[in-house]
């Protein structure tokens, strides 16, 4: 590689960060760490979302509908019976969230088409 050709490391727009998080909910329900490891996992480690991305995402998703929420109590093994645990709260595609998933793929699609008509006979580029 030349001086002149970048490398350019992919990143998510907030659409696509969106479209990422609903995917991963409509898979089954889950919490925020959880979240973030799978989106590092099937990214092959190439996306992250850390919490001051993924949390403020995950609020505004639930505030238009689009994921419900729920809690669960959580002990450590070593823990007295009658303490209290640590809170974790769980996030559920709902079935608004189900239609914007759905608009959201599409729309990526159409997209993807979109750009695929320009570079598909580029030459010396291969598909």
């Amino acid at each position: 590689m030349n001086s002149s050709e970048t490398t350019l490391t992919p990143s998510l727009g907030p659409e696509h960060t969106e479209l990422v998080v609903l995917s991963i909910l409509n898979d089954q329900p889950s919490y925020g760490y959880a979240i973030s490891k799978q989106v590092a996992a099937r990214s092959g480690e190439s996306f992250k979302i850390g919490p001051s991305q993924l949390y403020p995402l995950l609020t505004r998703l639930e505030k238009q509908g689009l994921v419900e929420t729920d809690w669960e109590e959580i002990k450590s093994a070593s823990s007295e019976p009658k303490a209290k645990g640590r809170q974790r709260k769980w996030y559920k595609l709902s079935a608004k969230g189900k239609k914007r998933l759905a608009s959201r793929i599409e729309a990526h699609r159409r997209f993807t088409t979109l750009i695929n008509s320009f570079i598909a006979s580029v030459p010396g580029v291969e598909a």
